[in-house]
C-alpha cells in the first residue's frame, strides 16, 4: 500500500531500482546504477532524502489551498451574482470592477508558496483528493453568498445605496471576506494556533486595506466607486468577522468527518499505491 523506494550504487542493484517505484542512486555509482535510477544524489546522505519529503509535502500542502479557498469563493460568488440580477435594476458589480477584485484577490494568493505548513499535515504521506476540495465549494461557498446577500440587505436598506454605492459596498466586502479567509482554511486546525509566513500575512492584509483604500483615491471615479460611509466600515468589520468565525465552525465539520480516518486533504491509496 505504499510506494516502494530502493538506494543502490552497483551493478547488482541496477534491477532492483528500475522495478521500484522511486529508484534513488548517487553520482559517484555505477554508470548502469545511475541509468536505472530515478534520482541521483549529491553525496551519500538519507537525510536528503527525508528533507526532500518534506518540501515535497510543504509544497502540496500550499497547493491545495488555493483550490479550495478559490473553488468555495467562486462558487458563492456565482450564487451572489446569480441572485442579485434577479431583484436589482442595475449590474451588482460593473466588469471593470469584476476584474479589478479578481485582480487584487489573485495578487493576495501570490505568497502563498511561502506559507508555513503544519507539522501534522508533513508527518504523514498526502494525496490528492478532489472531495475535499468538492466539500469546501459546496459548503463553504454558500456561507459567502449569505454573507453577500446580507451585504445587499444592509446597503439597499440601511444605506438606501444608489448603484454606485452598491457596486463600492459589495466590492470592499467581497475582496475583504474571500482573501482574509485563507487564514482560515489555510491549515487543518485552529487559525489563530498555526501562525502564517509574514509574506503571506502582510500581503493578504495590505490587499485588503488596498481594496478599501480605493473609493477614496484618485482611481475612484475611474472604476466607478464612491467613498463608502463610515456606518459600513463597522458594518464590514463584523460581518467579516462573523464570516471568518462561521467558516471555521463549517471547516471543523468537514474535517471531523474525516476524523479517525485519515488525515485531512488526504485519501486512501489504492492497492500496491502510495506516495512518499
Amino acid at each position: 500500500g505504499h510506494v516502494v523506494g530502493f538506494l543502490g550504487d552497483g551493478i547488482n542493484d541496477a534491477p532492483s531500482l528500475h522495478t521500484a517505484e522511486v529508484g534513488i542512486s548517487v553520482v559517484n555509482a555505477v554508470d548502469v546504477a545511475r541509468d536505472a535510477a530515478d534520482i541521483s544524489l549529491g553525496e551519500r546522505n538519507r537525510g536528503v532524502l527525508h528533507q526532500g519529503i518534506l518540501e515535497g509535502r510543504r509544497a502540496f500542502a500550499n497547493v491545495m489551498k488555493y483550490p479550495s479557498m478559490g473553488t468555495s469563493s467562486n462558487f458563492g460568488n456565482m450564487f451572489s451574482m446569480a441572485g442579485a440580477v434577479l431583484f436589482l435594476p442595475f449590474l451588482p458589480m460593473l466588469p471593470t470592477q469584476i476584474l479589478m477584485n479578481n485582480f487584487l484577490y489573485d495578487l493576495a494568493q501570490v505568497t502563498i508558496p511561502t506559507d508555513n505548513v503544519d507539522d501534522a499535515f508533513t508527518g504523514t504521506p498526502q494525496r490528492w483528493n478532489i472531495a475535499v476540495i468538492r466539500d469546501f465549494m459546496i459548503f463553504v461557498g454558500p456561507v459567502s453568498s449569505i454573507y453577500d446577500f446580507l451585504t445587499f440587505f444592509v446597503l439597499l436598506w440601511v444605506f438606501h445605496a444608489p448603484a454606485p454605492l452598491f457596486h463600492t459596498g459589495w466590492f470592499v466586502e467581497s475582496l475583504a471576506t474571500q482573501t482574509l479567509v485563507l487564514f482560515v482554511i489555510r491549515t487543518a486546525g485552529h487559525p489563530l494556533r498555526s501562525r502564517p509566513s509574514r509574506p503571506l500575512a502582510l500581503t493578504t492584509v495590505l490587499i485588503v486595506l488596498i481594496g478599501m483604500a480605493l473609493p477614496f483615491s484618485p482611481l475612484a471615479p475611474a472604476l466607478g466607486f464612491v467613498p463608502l460611509p463610515a456606518g459600513f466600515f463597522v458594518f464590514l468589520a463584523a460581518a467579516t468577522l462573523t464570516y471568518l468565525v462561521l467558516v471555521e465552525v463549517v471547516k471543523r465539520r468537514l474535517l471531523g468527518r474525516r476524523a479517525g480516518r485519515r488525515p485531512p486533504w488526504r485519501s486512501p491509496p489504492s492497492a500496491g499505491q502510495g506516495c512518499l
